[in-house]
């Protein structure tokens, strides 16, 4: 089921235009589309470990950039265009636990949602929205997103063949465990 999509996203991931649609990808995952950049940046890595640290760095970069787009979503387009994408995820009654978090724990929520699969573009416009330190939350953006890139291009860069030969192998399974964890990462925001 996943062979076609793999195979065209390697095919992808070599193209001319690989890293501009990359830098799209981080863009818009950080301030409003819900497919995270790994679709992309893994194998680009996978087909060039020789670029993983400048493909890291890029989608850092995008992602941060989305980022302060989706904070500036919060703080200034929540009325017309913040809501929007806050109900398209079913997390408009979430908005009040979120304000209690980000009054005790702003800086570690941000921190978090940039390392972990949680979808960081609802917490970049709840930043705009809350009003929260917006340097503290570049420099936090930088450090999170920066740890999560570096670390899987590093791990690729070190053990790529290796571990393109195994997910190869288990591909069904390993694409059913990105939907898992996909799902599951707005899932878990349903939670609070």
């Amino acid at each position: 089921m996943f062979r076609a999509l793999y195979d065209w996203v390697l095919r992808l991931a070599e193209h001319r235009h690989a890293n501009r649609a990359l830098f799209a990808i981080s863009f818009a995952e950080s301030s409003f589309f819900p497919i995270p950049p790994d679709v992309m940046m893994i194998p680009m890595i996978l087909a060039k470990r020789e670029r993983a640290f400048r493909i890291a760095a890029l989608c850092t970069l995008a992602s941060v950039l989305g980022g302060i787009f989706g904070y500036a979503i919060g703080a200034f387009l929540w009325e017309s265009v913040g809501k929007w994408v806050i109900d398209l995820y079913h997390l408009e009654t979430k908005m009040e636990t979120l304000r209690t978090l980000y009054n005790e724990w702003g800086a570690v929520v941000t921190l978090t949602a940039g390392v972990t699969p949680l979808p960081f573009k609802l917490f970049t416009i709840a930043n705009g929205v809350f009003a929260f330190n917006f340097p503290l939350f570049v420099v936090l953006a930088i450090v999170g997103r920066g740890i999560r890139f570096f670390l899987v291009a590093a791990l690729l860069k070190r053990f790529g063949a290796p571990v393109q030969e195994f997910v190869e192998k288990r591909l069904n399974l390993f694409g059913w465990l990105f939907v898992v964890l996909l799902i599951g990462g707005f899932a878990l925001i349903s939670l609070f």
